[in-house]
């Protein structure tokens, strides 16, 4: 049997694809891109595992004739680990779309400080030697009552002060978090 290029490349087109989906922040592309990657590997494990045999039992065919199990089992493993992880980014953005009716995942005000620092005063800091006094206001870990006026809110937007407003009076499965309301059809 001739070895093909078709396998290998679409192997690659997968994980491609797959990597290029996992890296947005929407939580349904990530979803994509982690099943993309998974069938990936598993076609990639299924072709590693050399040509197409017979059933392995002893007796119904001679051992030079038989498959390799192992990749078979292999895969079958990682469909399984595949659909629990699978489930469980459904159940997160689910609970995102739930909370504030949208499965994408916002910047949050730390990942801003953090990205606006420099590499060099980054790189100088070592966690051991810090005295959190040394800091200046802008570099330490503010709670939302040590935080300055000028800094404004932690998120750049009150979303929990919006669904208490939107969904007051109504029951909810979190404490201290308003249900969302239910569209009417």
């Amino acid at each position: 049997m001739t070895p093909t290029v078709v396998l290998p490349v679409v192997i690659g087109g997968l994980y491609a694809a797959g990597a290029y989906l996992l890296l947005d922040r929407s939580l349904t592309r990530v979803l994509l891109g982690f099943l993309l990657l998974g069938n990936a590997t598993n076609v990639l494990v299924l072709s590693a595992g050399g040509p197409a045999g017979l059933a392995p039992i002893v007796g119904y065919a001679e051992p030079e004739e038989m498959g390799d199990p192992l990749p078979q089992a292999l895969v079958l493993t990682a469909i399984v680990i595949t659909f629990g992880v699978s489930a469980f980014v459904l159940a997160v953005i689910h609970r995102s779309w739930r909370l504030v009716r949208q499965e994408v995942i916002a910047v949050d005000e730390e990942d801003r400080r953090v990205a606006d620092r420099s590499k060099a005063r980054a790189d100088a800091l070592d966690p051991d030697d810090i005295d959190p006094g040394d800091l200046p206001v802008e570099d330490s870990v503010l709670g939302a009552e040590d935080r300055p006026p000028d800094l404004g809110p932690p998120t750049g937007s009150d979303v929990e002060g919006r669904l208490a407003r939107d969904h007051a009076g109504s029951a909810s499965d979190d404490i201290g978090l308003p249900a969302a309301r239910r569209r009417r059809r």
